[in-house]
């Protein structure tokens, strides 16, 4: 076991082999911390972050036989930014406007059509 935490960062995921106690992160090989969007990029409703918490959970569920790695905390942080890519192009995830910075880090939004 090593004793620095594993993570992985992405644009919005981070995960670590941690547990947060009074704001801080505490080391723990046994436990997994999932951050969703950090900036607060996006407007999400209880069932988005759901849907990301299970996507997660069944990453993590599949790699239960492997080692624990960077590479294997990248691979799932990856998968998950790529579930969120999808939730926003199905509509169920928006842009939040008050955002510090909008940037479209995940394409641009979606629009109505007009006749």
């Amino acid at each position: 076991m090593s004793d620095t935490i594993l993570k992985c960062t992405t644009r919005h995921v981070r995960i670590f082999t941690a547990i947060v106690e009074n704001n801080d992160l505490i080391l723990d090989n046994g436990h997994l911390t999932l951050d969703i969007d950090p900036d607060n990029e996006f407007l999400w409703t209880d069932k988005s972050i759901k849907k990301v918490q299970d996507c997660f959970s069944k990453l993590v569920d599949s790699q239960a036989d492997n080692e624990l790695s960077d590479y294997n905390l990248r691979k799932i942080g990856s998968l998950l930014e790529d579930f969120i890519r999808k939730l926003l192009k199905e509509g169920e995830l928006s842009y939040n406007p008050n955002s510090r910075v909008m940037n479209y880090s995940m394409g641009l939004p979606r629009t109505k059509e007009l006749l």
